[in-house]
C-alpha cells in the first residue's frame, strides 16, 4: 500500500486527527534496531517516542521495511499497554483496577476521574491536556488504590483526593520538596543478576548515597549516578546525556545489562529494573528527560545477603 514512498507523507490516526510522518525517519529507526534482540518491540518504542503514539501508516511502513506481516506488527502494538494507537494528552493519568485496588474502592476513584476530566477511561480531553486510562495492575498492591500520573505514584487514593492530584498535575508534578513530600523517600537497590549493592556512600545526591551504574549511549560509555530518593530526578554522569536519549544501563560489578522490564508507559522506552533491599523492584525509564518510575514492594523477595 505504501511501497516506494519516501520523504514526508500525510497520515491519519485512528480518530482522524492529522499528523505529519516522515518515511525516512521510520527507515532510520528500523535500520538502527535491525538485528537487535526484541527488534520489533524496540522499533515501535522509538516510533511512539517520536510521535507520542503509533500512527497507522507507521505500522504499515514497519511491516514493509521489516518483512513482517501487518498482523504481527499490530499484535505487538496492541499487546503492550504502553503503546497507544491514538494520540495521548500532555499528561497520562492511569487508575489501577487490580484486585487489591478494586476492593479498596478503585472503581469509585476511576469514576471520579472520569467526572472531573469529563471523558471516559481510554479517551483524551478535547484540549489534549489529559489522557485517562485504567490498567489491571500497576505493581503497588500494598499501597492501593493507586493512581499514576506521568510516572508519579499516588497511593491510598480516595475520591476526595482526585481534585488535588489533577491540580498538582497542572501545576507541575516534578516540583517535589524532598524534605516534606510523602512521595519522596530513599531506597537501597542492588543488581538483579549478581545481587551486588549499587549504592555509593562516597558520592551523595540529595543528601543520600547515590545509585552507581555504568551507562552507554551512542559511542559513549562511562559512570552514571542517580539519586536514591524515590521521587527525585537528580543525576550525575561522566558524559553529558542529551535529552530524549535512550541509555543502556549496566551493573558496575558483573557488567550485566540492567534490563528485562517492560516498556515505559509514558514514552515507550525500556524500563530499567533494580532490586530493592527487603524485597521489591524499582524501575526507572531509560530515556533522558522522561521521569517515569515504578515501585513494586511485593514483586521480589528472597535475594539473600547483599555484597
Amino acid at each position: 500500500m505504501f511501497a516506494g514512498l519516501t520523504g514526508a507523507f500525510a497520515a491519519e490516526d485512528f480518530d482522524g486527527d492529522a499528523v505529519t510522518l516522515n518515511a525516512d525517519t521510520i527507515t532510520v529507526i528500523v535500520e538502527k534496531r535491525r538485528g537487535q534482540r526484541g527488534e520489533l518491540l524496540a522499533i515501535l518504542q522509538d516510533i511512539q517516542a517520536k510521535y507520542s503514539y503509533l500512527p497507522e501508516e507507521a505500522l504499515h511502513e514497519v511491516a514493509q521495511k521489516t518483512g513482517r506481516s501487518l498482523v504481527d506488527v499490530y499484535g505487538v502494538a496492541t499487546f503492550y499497554h504502553a503503546f497507544s494507537l491514538k494520540p495521548r494528552g500532555k499528561h497520562l493519568v492511569t487508575c489501577c483496577m487490580g484486585t487489591a485496588c478494586h476492593v479498596r474502592g478503585a472503581p469509585k476513584v476511576a469514576e471520579e476521574l472520569e467526572r472531573q476530566l469529563k471523558v471516559p477511561a481510554g479517551e483524551t480531553t478535547p484540549d489534549r491536556e489529559f489522557t485517562l486510562e485504567t490498567q489491571n495492575c500497576l505493581g503497588g498492591c500494598a499501597l492501593g488504590p493507586i493512581v499514576v500520573v506521568d510516572g508519579h505514584y499516588f497511593s491510598s487514593v480516595g475520591t476526595p483526593a482526585v481534585r488535588g492530584i489533577l491540580e498538582k498535575t497542572r501545576e507541575g508534578l516534578d516540583k517535589v520538596d524532598l524534605a516534606s513530600d510523602e512521595r519522596a523517600f530513599p531506597v537501597e537497590v542492588a543488581c538483579g543478576r549478581c545481587n551486588h549493592s549499587l549504592m555509593n556512600a562516597h558520592d551523595l545526591i540529595d543528601g543520600q548515597p547515590s545509585i552507581w551504574v555504568t551507562a552507554s549511549f551512542a559511542d559513549r560509555h562511562g559512570w552514571l549516578r542517580l539519586s536514591s530518593v524515590y521521587g527525585s530526578f537528580e543525576v550525575e554522569a561522566q558524559h553529558e546525556v542529551p535529552v530524549d536519549t535512550v541509555v543502556d544501563f549496566f551493573c558496575p560489578h558483573c557488567s550485566a545489562e540492567l534490563s528485562g522490564a517492560g516498556p515505559c508507559v509514558a514514552c515507550g522506552a525500556s524500563m530499567v529494573p533494580m532490586i530493592v533491599r527487603g524485597g521489591g523492584v524499582v524501575q526507572i525509564c531509560s530515556r533522558r528527560g522522561c521521569h517515569n518510575h515504578m515501585l513494586d514492594l511485593e514483586g521480589t523477595s528472597g535475594f539473600g545477603e547483599w555484597r
